[in-house]
């Protein structure tokens, strides 16, 4: 039997926000690389997973969800979805059935056909009892069912992606899992934390950024991060009575960071008040969200 080609290509994740596509990214890689909670918007920059194996190389692209809004952050979180729709050789469109199929959905649909580009349509959370039944319009294309928790169909997923994407020998080396440094993900899981230990109370009013990260020592990497909020009301609400919500994010934070660098982590978080951070399109760069 010949050998197959080996290929490679980038694949855009895209869907709303919520559909699943950060948890989709990590059941694809087998490790946890995008932060996952419950509420939308959790995914503010585009993120990229690299999954290697013999006959093919897949660099995913983890999106920010399509939405409409005016605000900097939002803005710029849309330009990265447009930017990963534009550089892709397949688009992968994530459909949570309990939204439907909806005019956002068909413009990005559209604007992937128009560039000749291969677009597979995934209906997600098909895990989920109880969901409510979708008409879907006449017009909407075929969708394959899965289920990025549980990994149900996900494997044939896989299987399809790699059909279509060029010949090509692999952009990066089989061992990476991401462009990303580890900085960078380290924020992440901080920010993932805070989210988780917060709730409703100030989640979409807080970044984080990693102002030291030293791995000098074999057995120890140090970490020190800043979660910035908004208001003084918010500082307050971050560190908790006596520091204890700030301690909570702090040990939870530490544990999914260990994971990832496999060493001791020795992390310290401060909450800085910077008001403006959300609305200036360079401390949004610094921060990585564009």
């Amino acid at each position: 039997m010949p050998d197959l080609p080996h290929r490679a290509g980038v694949v855009a994740i895209l869907g709303r926000p919520n559909a699943g596509k950060s948890t989709l990214l990590n059941q694809l890689l087998g490790e946890k690389l995008a932060i996952v909670t419950a509420k939308p918007q959790t995914t503010r920059s585009r993120i990229l997973g690299i999954l290697s194996q013999e006959n093919f190389q897949i660099l995913f692209f983890d999106t920010p969800g399509m939405h409409e809004s005016a605000k900097p952050l939002n803005v710029a979180l849309n330009e990265l979805v447009d930017s990963a729709a534009k550089e892709c050789d397949l688009g992968l469109l994530l459909v949570d059935p309990y939204g439907g199929w909806g005019e956002d959905h068909v413009a990005l649909y559209a604007k992937l056909l128009a560039r000749s580009c291969p677009v597979i349509v995934v209906a997600t959370k098909v895990d989920l009892e109880n969901r409510r039944k979708i008409e879907w319009p006449p017009d909407a294309p075929e969708m394959r069912a899965i289920s990025a928790k549980t990994g149900a169909g996900v494997r044939e997923l896989l299987e399809e992606i790699a059909e279509q994407l060029p010949v090509s020998p692999p952009h990066y080396p089989e061992d990476q899992l991401s462009d990303r440094p580890m900085r960078f993900l380290a924020a992440e899981l901080v920010r993932e934390a805070a989210f988780e230990e917060l709730g409703q109370e100030l989640p979409y009013a807080l970044a984080v950024e990693v102002v030291e990260y030293d791995e000098k020592r074999t057995d120890l990497v140090r970490i020190r991060a800043d979660l910035l909020v908004e208001r003084r009301s918010q500082k307050q609400i971050a560190i908790g009575k006596g520091g204890q919500v700030i301690k909570r994010i702090g040990i939870r934070a530490r544990r999914e960071i260990e994971e990832l660098v496999g060493n001791q982590v020795h992390l310290e978080l401060w909450v800085k008040l910077e008001p403006r951070w959300a609305k200036q399109p360079k401390r949004l760069k610094t921060l990585g969200y564009s």
